[in-house]
């Protein structure tokens, strides 16, 4: 067994590093061991990770506590061991309330007593849930935040006892977070009614800025903060021009990930509709989830991802937040995301077994449009409407840059690192060049329109007139008697997209209108004046990662790092938990991740003791499944001598 990382196999962790002190302290207090001995007996691992042991101490003891920890880096285990080890029970308010039967059922399956309360249930289910709770008989109790300004849940929990509050996906809290919930706002109220019960709230991703309103909203400022590392080395990020996105995408699945469970994301319900749609009739098995779907089709939908092998989820931001699949393979974006926050939420749901996965986005100029039509026409006041453009244009830096993606991605939660090795910048490297000119021009050209014509056009118009293009539209408009007409024909089409792109990424243009015309800004003159220059990022010739052979989308990628004759008894291990998991009706994670698997298809135990030593693999499982994976081995040896 090894350390818990949300199911992460050791080998493909990084160590921690000297900062973060011995992984499990041997002359640690009683807490310590208690909780080393749930560890143990009830998940399967073998000793604690990072601040684990730290953030679960602190609370056993009572204290209250701020974690700051990437997706897949293990916070669950950071309040569900405190309320196995504290007396009572710990209530954990999640939003998550389409997923809590899930999380349930993950903890059932382990053996703890575990349940949830929510809009989902009937009175009867309810009922039962609350005798639980009053009888002492669960550990952990599942509240959607709305539950506790329901006065009688208020009551309910006041007869029983507490032993934590967790507050997971605290980011909603904060205005500055990227998912928003007024009903979070509530939480603050907990130290009042319970001031002796700790609290511990949990958030994947803060900046400073949400970080310290998180901590203010839900009066935690004299709590210990624990700000783990955000990077996740497994995912390689790559931002791609975008050139008929949904082909780029299938491309990438055809060519990377053939039927690997992956997340699309779209900015639009119809977009979504015609990418899952595109995927269907090309093989790939996609669904579609968006707020426009009844609930019912929704919920069907995320149950299949869940539950079934290789499955595509295309969806808005709807969809995702704690989503606790953990080989998903890749997160594609075809639409530029709103935030880094939000962008680095998303792509971390790929990858939560720790094996490389891919962070893949299609972005183009008409993104860059959308986005900042979409901040003007946006409810609130103006310092609204600042935030939101301060979110996209880091977001846009993001995307341009000429260095590392993660070093940018890393220092936007204000962490330092170094070059990676494992996104596009790094492997195929863009070069900066002087673009003053080019700029000059395109803005002339702007300029020309306005005086001489008394009109604003896109940047295809502008572009048509810079390259010498005799189009329909530039002779109705004689924009071909222009003195710009033809003065930019030392750049391709692409590379004056790019040009309007990164333009309007720095602020030197912009887009006015429905129709998206393009036009000055006051720091346009500073161009024009030849008192700033510019410079632009190159995109690189070839793609950041050499395209395999394809394969059906049907053929899936063989498991990283098995040896050879390892697969096939991994494979029949799969099939096992897959009709296992279909009998039980959870999904097959729930049963054993595959990290899990491709352990025990390697080591081949053929005792109980052998298998309970694999990562994972804990008590109530092992009593549990067992016989029937010993079993299953003895098939596939069997299988594999004929």
């Amino acid at each position: 067994m090894s350390s818990p990382e949300t199911g992460t196999p050791p080998e493909t962790r990084p160590e921690a590093g000297p900062e973060a002190g011995p992984e499990t302290d041997p002359e640690a207090g009683p807490e310590a061991s208690e909780a080393l001995e749930v560890l143990r007996r009830v998940f399967g691992y073998d000793s604690f990770r990072g601040s684990q042991q730290e953030i679960i101490e602190h609370v056993v003891t009572g204290g209250d506590a701020l974690v700051l920890m990437p997706t897949g880096g293990g916070k669950s285990l950071c309040y569900q061991i405190p309320s196995l080890v504290r007396k009572g029970v710990g209530v954990v308010v999640s939003p998550l309330i389409a997923l809590m039967q899930d999380q349930v059922d993950a903890l059932r399956a382990l053996g703890v007593r575990a349940g949830f309360l929510n809009s989902t249930q009937d009175l009867d289910e309810r009922r039962l849930v609350e005798a639980e709770f009053l009888a002492g008989e669960l550990d952990l109790l599942y509240l959607a935040p709305e539950r506790l300004r329901v006065e009688s849940t208020v009551r309910l929990l006041e007869r029983g006892t507490i032993s934590l509050f967790a507050i997971d996906e605290a980011h909603c809290v904060a205005q500055w977070g990227h998912d928003f919930r007024p009903d979070y706002l509530a939480l603050s109220s907990l130290h009042e009614r319970w001031p002796d019960v700790p609290r511990i709230a949990l958030t994947a991703t803060a900046t400073e800025a949400t970080h310290a309103e998180i901590a203010s909203r839900l009066g935690l400022q004299d709590a210990r903060h624990f700000v783990a590392s955000f990077d996740r080395p497994n995912i390689q990020y790559r931002i791609a021009p975008k050139n008929d996105p949904k082909r780029q995408l299938l491309q990438l699945l055809r060519a990377e990930h053939p039927g690997d469970a992956g997340i699309v994301y779209c900015l639009s319900r119809a977009s979504v509709e015609k990418t899952a749609e595109f995927l269907v009739k090309n093989g790939v098995d996609a669904l579609p989830y968006h707020a426009g779907l009844d609930t019912r089709t929704r919920a069907g939908n995320q149950a299949r991802f869940l539950r079934e092998d290789g499955m595509v989820m295309v969806a808005t931001i709807a969809f995702g937040m704690g989503i606790d699949k953990p080989d998903v393979r890749f997160v594609a974006h075809l639409d530029l995301p709103k935030s880094v926050e939000g962008y680095y939420q998303e792509t971390g749901r790929a990858g939560r077994d720790g094996l490389p996965s891919t962070a893949w986005l299609a972005y183009g100029l008409q993104d860059v449009v959308q986005q900042r039509k979409m901040i003007e026409t946006s409810e609130g006041d103006d310092a609204h409407r600042r935030r939101l453009g301060a979110h996209v244009d880091a977001m846009l830096a993001l995307c341009e840059t000429v260095e590392c993606r993660r070093v940018q991605l890393l220092a936007y939660f204000g962490q330092r690192s170094t070059a990676c090795g494992n996104c596009d910048t790094c492997l195929t490297p863009a070069e900066s060049w002087d673009g003053t000119v080019p700029a000059q021009k395109l803005l002339s050209t702007v300029v020309r329109l306005k005086r001489e014509r008394n009109q604003k056009f896109g940047a295809g118009q502008i572009t048509d007139i810079l390259l010498g293009k005799k189009t329909a539209k530039v002779i109705q408009f004689d924009h071909d008697a222009l003195s710009v007409f033809g003065i930019g024909t030392e750049l391709r089409e692409a590379e004056w997209r790019s040009v309007a792109r990164q333009l309007l990424a720095q602020g030197l243009i912009a887009v006015e209108g429905d129709y998206g015309t393009l036009v000055l800004t006051d720091e346009s003159g500073e161009v024009l004046g030849g008192r700033r220059p510019v410079v632009l990022r190159r995109e690189p010739e070839k793609a950041a990662r050499p395209a395999r052979a394809e394969k059906s989308s049907k053929q899936r990628s063989a498991p990283v790092d098995l040896p050879a004759e390892a697969v096939p008894v991994f494979e029949t291990l799969r099939a096992w938990r897959a009709a296992s998991a279909k009998e039980q009706g959870v999904p097959a994670y729930v049963i054993f991740h595959d990290a899990t698997l491709r352990e025990i298809a390697t080591l081949a135990p053929s005792t109980l003791a052998e298998l309970g030593t694999v990562t994972g693999v804990g008590e109530n499982k092992l009593a549990k499944y067992g016989q029937q994976i010993l079993e299953t081995l003895g098939t596939a040896a069997v299988g594999a001598a004929e």
